[in-house]
């Protein structure tokens, strides 16, 4: 009966997202009162009925319901409850109503948050909103029920697969679903403002923190996915430039671009149009995510259906949605003219240059991403696009734009002066050229491409902490007033600042977790040694353990720095090879010791019949964990950011000036 109830607010959801598209809509272009005051109670409504139905099916995944077809092949009675709630969303069906849960409720956060919103934009944004919740819904309904029985029920199921049964696994999809859709609001938004022919800086405040939210949700989700492809897979690595990676960068790319874009709009009248422009794109690469996930064209660990129906289906809304997105815009669009202008040599000049970099590096990713898929389909021949292509491409973008995100804080607005900035980093420049010199003398002299990224690094980290040194007035006032300065700081300075320099983390991570990794593989037996990146790795003991739904085939390192002597020196690393029950599927479970200067990573791998050895991999990866370290701290500066008053909902309210304070970027 509870799955009924779920399937019965499934369907009159859709019912109620179409009403909301349509009458809300009608009645703001008839200026008509009555028909407007429907849309906000239908969002809410609309939001409750599919809360009711994830929650149907959460409730049918938890009890173990074999006779939904979906939990018979995405659950099993064995398998722990972390990973029977999060199966609901584990498969291609329960995703997708995620997807439509978490779009509600943007919807309906609109509803009950926008009281300061224009009449006209409201009803308009939740009327877009909610039309692209009936795609989705009518998607789901037709092509992809969570709901089918099946009969007769069988007594267990096939559980899911394996690869998808760790807790980073668990909370990825819901980070990444709430970036994802999150910029389904900003998407709402431009085509709002399309249809009224009007965007001004009380529209480029709203649309700012909606980017900023979707924006700190995607990089959660994607260092997530990062982080368990890295201590999961048992490779090593942390990107493969995989299409499903690449599907959800790309938005990413566009959401930084777009939270950019929307700081000039609202504070200089600028890039209107440029902004509208990147609000469509960003959401469009969303669907496109969607699509390449769900339609079968690729093959990957992330992807979860392979029906051409779906596929089709997705694709049709892909076109509709963001095809009559951009005729609106070739209408509408020429006469959004901004009235501030401004030099090339000016914050708008370098946050529109920076614009341009992350464009191009998203349709650069975009390119390789599609290019085999399209010579697959003209029956052309198979090609393969990997990581030499899109670092040799995506890199070299990045160094200026990392370059212009240091410089640019010290321009001023409309016209600035490029040699007072640049004489003002005179510190941070003279910083990063020891910097980078050391680390090629010491570290590394045959790579001066790797020395060069690390005072790239350097570069953007100390200009970080110069333009707050800046804001604060450091060593130019009494240390007192910079106290107080730097205390009352507009909590939106303090997520820039910290959204810039968790990059600068980031970029120092990748730059030695790529260029100096350690590499070890081989086959050892019971008491043999391995010395990599001044560690030796010893294997003491390979045994069978049992698990929750698993067998695993565990090894035992013990692990001491090279010099080193005595067991309190040493550490114990347990590597696992997991063989699951239900599926005969088998995981690696890589053991990983982290240190400030890199990770020390060990896998086992199966056992060698000729030596009787087991083949292992044992690396060291430098900084690597600095990586998400720095996303965390970019994640926390968009949080800090949003805390802001005037940039979370309700922004237009205004609020007291604290003397000594700086206006936030």
């Amino acid at each position: 009966m509870i799955v009924e109830t779920g399937h019965f607010a499934l369907i009159l959801a859709l019912f109620v997202a179409a009403l909301q598209g349509t009458l809300p809509m009608i009645g703001a272009h008839r200026r008509d009162q009555a028909l407007m005051a429907i849309a906000a109670p239908a969002a809410l409504i609309q939001l409750a009925l599919v809360i009711v139905a994830f929650a149907a099916l959460t409730y049918a995944f938890v009890t173990s319901d074999f006779s939904v077809l979906n939990v018979v092949q995405n659950s099993h009675t064995d398998k722990p409850m972390l990973y029977k709630i999060s199966g609901v969303w584990g498969n291609h069906e329960g995703s997708m109503l995620l997807w439509a849960l978490i779009l509600s409720l943007y919807g309906g956060a609109i509803a009950a948050f926008g009281k300061n919103l224009r009449p006209s934009l409201k009803v308009r944004v939740l009327g877009v909103q909610s039309l692209i919740a009936t795609g989705i819904l009518a998607f789901i309904l037709l092509t992809s029920n969570p709901f089918t029985r099946v009969v007769p029920a069988p007594i267990n199921g096939n559980s899911l697969n394996p690869l998808l049964q760790d807790p980073g696994l668990a909370f990825h999809p819901p980070l990444l679903y709430l970036g994802y859709v999150g910029l389904s609001i900003t998407f709402s938004f431009a085509v709002a403002a399309l249809i009224e022919g009007r965007v001004d800086a009380a529209w480029a405040r709203w649309v700012r923190p909606w980017t900023l939210a979707a924006w700190g949700f995607l990089t959660a989700g994607i260092s997530l996915g990062s982080w368990w492809a890295y201590y999961e897979l048992g490779w090593g690595g942390w990107w493969f430039w995989d299409p499903v990676e690449n599907a959800s960068f790309m938005p990413w790319l566009a959401a930084t671009a777009l939270l950019h874009s929307a700081i000039v709009s609202e504070k200089r009248d600028s890039l209107k149009s440029w902004t509208i422009f990147l609000a469509i794109i960003a959401f469009g690469l969303s669907l496109l995510g969607t699509f390449l996930v769900r339609s079968g064209v690729i093959t990957s660990v992330h992807a979860f259906a392979s029906d051409p129906t779906r596929g089709v289906f997705i694709l049709l809304l892909l076109v509709v949605t963001i095809g009559g997105a951009f005729a609106l815009f070739a209408w509408r669009g020429p006469s959004l003219k901004g009235s501030g202008l401004f030099q090339p040599i000016s914050r708008e000049g370098g946050l529109l240059l920076n614009n341009f970099l992350l464009t191009v590096a998203a349709a650069s990713v975009l390119l390789g991403t599609l290019y085999p898929l399209f010579i697959d389909v003209l029956e052309l021949g198979k090609v393969s696009v990997g990581a030499p292509y899109f670092e040799s491409v995506f890199i070299p973008m990045m160094i200026p734009m990392l370059m212009v995100m240091a410089i640019a804080p010290f321009l001023k607005w409309k016209r600035g002066d490029f040699l007072g900035a640049t004489a003002r980093l005179k510190i941070a420049l003279i910083i990063t050229i020891v910097g980078g010199l050391l680390t090629w003398s010491i570290i590394d002299r045959a790579s001066a491409f790797a020395a060069f990224g690390m005072a790239l690094a350097i570069w953007l980290f100390i200009a970080v902490l110069t333009e707050l040194a800046e804001r604060i007035k450091l060593f130019r006032v009494p240390l007192i007033e910079s106290g107080r300065r730097l205390l009352h700081q507009p909590r939106a300075s303090w997520g820039m600042t910290f959204a810039h320099a968790g990059l600068a983390i980031m970029v120092a991570g990748m730059t030695a977790s790529s260029a100096w990794r350690v590499e070890s593989i081989q086959v050892m037996k019971f008491g043999d040694s391995v010395t990599v990146g001044g560690y030796t790795y010893t294997l003491k003991d390979v045994r069978e353990v049992p698990g929750p739904n698993y067998i695993a085939t565990r090894g035992t390192f013990i692990v001491t720095q090279s010099g080193a002597s005595g067991e309190d020196d040493a550490l114990t690393l347990y590597p696992e090879k997991r063989t699951y029950k239900t599926r005969k599927m088998t995981t690696t479970e890589a053991a990983i010791h982290p240190t400030f200067l890199g990770d020390l990573y060990a896998v086992v791998g199966d056992k060698d019949e000729k030596s009787g050895g087991y083949v292992t991999r044992i690396y060291f990866n430098p900084l690597v964990s600095w990586m998400w370290t720095g996303a965390l701290i970019m994640v926390l500066g968009a949080g800090i950011s949003l805390s802001d008053r005037r940039h979370r909902v309700g922004a237009p309210a205004k609020s007291k000036i604290v003397p000594g304070s700086v206006p936030a970027e």
